[in-house]
């Protein structure tokens, strides 16, 4: 709660780090300041697209503004303070080592899980939102939802998930989809080789059946 209390003051204070501002007129022809810290990918007459740490989902999420009578303006900031402002991203958001079922190890930052069609072939009927926790139906009976923050390690075998908390206590299970709908879970983030400037707000995705530990920092 700390560091997120402390990258609220870095983002509404004047910022340090020269990242993208983005700016819209006021109807008395005043510039009002929409985002700071933003990393602008895209920009046209119709609209702007921006990428973002934000704070309550604690993750970094893509934006779409919608030009209109009311014109955005953008400040570009330069390529060595956009590589700035992804480290401060990956301070704060939750970091994980995950392991694959072929054994390689990552080290995910801005870590979130997301939902998509099987093998990522066509599109969900549903909106399923992203998020940062494991929904488990327990062995025992009953369901739970653990956020990443109570998670110290997550374990996967053939369906089955065994978390261990950070308070010591397990919970046995298996992995519980938010939809009824074929729909895939996968692990997503950034690692150290992100490019600042992609338009995707990761590089690292890999679907949970395809996970064999998650190990979260403390």
């Amino acid at each position: 709660m700390q560091r997120l209390f402390i990258l609220l003051i870095v983002i509404v204070a004047t910022p340090p780090l020269g990242a993208d501002t983005i700016y819209r007129a006021t109807a008395r022809g005043r510039e009002q300041v929409v985002q700071r810290q933003a990393i602008v990918v895209h920009q046209d007459p119709d609209e702007i697209i921006y990428k973002h740490f934000d704070l309550s989902d604690h993750r970094v999420e893509r934006v779409r503004l919608n030009q209109g009578s009311l014109a955005y303006s953008v400040v570009v900031s330069s390529p060595g303070e956009r590589r700035q402002i992804v480290s401060l991203w990956k301070e704060f958001g939750y970091v994980a080592v995950v392991t694959g079922v072929t054994g390689k190890t990552t080290t995910v930052y801005d870590a979130y899980i997301d939902y998509y069609p099987p093998h990522g072939v066509g599109s969900l009927f549903q909106v399923i939102p992203a998020g940062t926790s494991f929904p488990i139906q327990l062995e025992d009976g009953g369901a739970d939802v653990e956020s990443f923050s109570k998670v110290a390690r997550a374990l996967f075998q053939k369906g089955r998930v065994v978390l261990t908390l950070r308070t010591g206590q397990v919970e046995r299970g298996t992995y519980l989809m938010p939809t009824s709908e074929p729909a895939e879970a996968r692990f997503l983030g950034i690692t150290d080789h992100y490019n600042p400037s992609s338009s995707e707000v990761f590089n690292f995705s890999l679907p949970l059946d395809r996970v064999k530990e998650i190990v979260f920092t403390p």
